[in-house]
């Protein structure tokens, strides 16, 4: 796409089926994405090199794109190219953080059919995602471009081996790990995940505590939501081990965030305010940690 419009871009492709339109659609952090109509129906096309800042490999992204719509989780995806994917259009809401917060446990059955069905149809290399080496990388990368957040790396990388220090072993499940609220969808009868770039091999545990980080979702919520998912009351080691990754998730947001405004623009988002928010929410969620389980985090 390089050089181009995004409208140019979509002509250039040989994938449409008689006259076609376009219009851009709003609310991605990263990528373009266009909704275009054709002879056949409606599509989504989706602009988006891969970002190694990020370890976001657009091959592996498709391939995971795939394998959800095998095991019933996503749109069919319809092109690829390099920097390019179109997946079939889906007619549903966009959800948004109280939508998510509002249906803790219909979350928590849905992620846990996820991490249950997924496996048969992944392909290729098993691509790990662990946040706490996320984040050490993202520190790595802030200091190397002298960025103006480096002067809070000690305190992140502090709390993210503490933050690290308090999981426990659980089964590896191939998990989404982007699970923002607007990439589920809703169309009155099932819901959608979209949006793979950082879907692999994990704990459970941060699909979980992302889907409550990322809708602010209260603790009596985020309890039912992995009681949902568990099918059983979870042991206290568990949910602390719980609690913390909701703290790491949002760590890795806000670091997310300082590192794209190093490398990324997107029309109307800016990267520093949305770290800023993460820092907001990740102060709130590190002082809750500490009240429900009596013990400070740096």
């Amino acid at each position: 796409m390089e050089g181009k419009s995004g409208r140019e871009a979509i002509a250039g492709l040989p994938c449409w089926r008689g006259e076609w339109q376009a219009e851009p659609l709003t609310g991605g952090l990263s990528n373009e994405i266009w909704k275009v109509t054709d002879a056949a129906g409606a599509h989504v096309v989706r602009f988006g090199a891969d970002y190694p800042w990020h370890h976001v490999d657009r091959t592996r992204e498709a391939m995971a794109a795939r394998a959800a719509h095998a095991a019933g989780f996503a749109p069919a995806v319809e092109h690829t190219a390099p920097g390019v994917m179109v997946t079939a259009f889906v007619e549903a809401r966009t959800w948004g953080p109280a939508d998510v917060a509002a249906d803790p446990a219909r979350v928590g059955r849905l992620l846990a059919r996820f991490h249950r069905e997924m496996p048969a149809h992944v392909s290729g290399p098993g691509y790990m995602f662990w946040v706490f080496h996320v984040v050490r990388d993202y520190a790595r990368t802030l200091a190397e471009a002298r960025s103006p957040h480096a002067a809070g790396l000690p305190r992140y990388l502090a709390l993210n081996t503490a933050l690290e220090a308090r999981q426990v072993p659980l089964p590896i499940v191939f998990g989404h790990h982007d699970l923002l609220p607007a990439n589920f969808l809703d169309d009155g009868e099932r819901l959608w995940l979209i949006d793979y770039e950082y879907a692999g091999f994990s704990t459970p545990l941060f699909d979980l505590a992302g889907a409550v980080a990322n809708a602010g979702m209260p603790p009596e919520a985020a309890r039912e939501l992995i009681g949902a998912y568990l099918d059983r009351t979870p042991p206290p080691e568990l949910l602390r081990a719980f609690d913390a990754m909701q703290c790491a998730a949002l760590l890795r947001e806000a670091m997310w965030a300082m590192v794209s405004a190093l490398f990324m623009s997107a029309p109307g988002v800016d990267y520093d305010d949305y770290a800023r928010q993460n820092l907001a929410a990740l102060d709130e969620a590190t002082e809750g940690y500490s009240a429900a389980h009596r013990e400070t985090l740096p």
